[in-house]
């Protein structure tokens, strides 16, 4: 990809579909090369079997260029539920070059560049409709018989979008229990700085009869902090009766299982669940 005959590769790897920038995992560069020998493990957190049915590994080959846009060598694709738990796999395929979509007119061919090819080919594959990812979240819940009430565990979160011009984001957690007539139901942990996996380990608690939780919604979102300025939203959650998928099994098993700690991944996506959408991000 240069003059000298050679290139500065370097490898990026995304989940789809999903948010490009929040699951964006990328090696060091090689110098000089068409022969890179990187030997360096991307580990992804949180991976659900809803994640292994349905989606994609895109493994992606860049040449470096401090001088201008990087440019796209080629590519792979693997289907998670062609991988099998715990067996570790061996490809050898060659890469393919896709052809990169028509960009904005205002934009040149050349000013087009590798992330703005990415961005267009996710919005294309993601579809209309389908909430964009931001992240992912473990939680634990557990109700307590002896307490009486929920414990809400926040351990850590993983692979969360950038809010901040620096790359990064300054990520805190808030969680409600909906509906919440009197307003006490707020939780919310400490910040983290400058970080995309933040860990947490905070526990919240909420005392409440465990037949009334039947008919509960915990609602648990990510913020970005910001100095001097309203605090930006990075991802929500919503666990409970009305929930799909993860989110409603986990609170599902939750209630059936008293006096027992049950920890689930959960992804974060970029809607504000209805309930909190007037609530001030402080």
């Amino acid at each position: 990809m240069d003059f000298n005959g050679l290139a500065d590769p370097y490898v990026k790897v995304h989940l789809l579909p999903g948010a490009c920038k929040a699951n964006k995992l990328k090696t060091k560069t090689q110098r000089n090369t068409l022969n890179p020998v990187w030997n360096e493990d991307l580990t992804y957190s949180g991976i659900t079997d809803d994640d292994i049915s349905h989606k994609v590994l895109r493994i992606s080959v860049c040449d470096e260029d401090k001088l201008s846009h990087n440019e796209f060598i080629g590519e792979i694709r693997v289907p998670l539920r062609r991988l099998k738990p715990s067996q570790k796999k061996h490809f050898n395929i060659c890469l393919e070059r896709q052809v990169p979509l028509a960009s904005p007119s205002s934009m040149s061919a050349a000013l087009r560049g590798i992330s703005c090819y990415l961005k267009e080919l996710e919005q294309v594959e993601q579809g209309p409709g389908l909430l964009e990812e931001r992240g992912r979240i473990l939680l634990s819940l557990s109700y307590s018989s002896p307490r009486q009430g929920l414990l809400v565990g926040i351990i850590r979160c993983a692979h969360l979008a950038a809010m901040d011009v620096n790359g990064y984001s300054d990520p805190y957690v808030k969680t409600y229990l909906r509906p919440d007539v009197d307003k006490k139901s707020k939780h919310k942990t400490g910040v983290k700085k400058k970080t995309l996996n933040p860990e947490f380990n905070e526990e919240f608690f909420y005392e409440m009869e465990l037949s009334a939780l039947a008919t509960k919604t915990l609602e648990v979102t990510v913020w970005d902090y910001d100095i001097g300025k309203s605090n930006d939203f990075i991802g929500g959650v919503s666990l409970g009766p009305g929930a799909r998928g993860e989110a409603r099994k986990h609170w599902s098993d939750c209630l059936q299982q008293p006096d027992t700690a049950l920890e689930r991944w959960h992804t974060l996506t970029s809607e504000l669940p209805p309930a909190a959408g007037a609530l001030p991000s402080a």
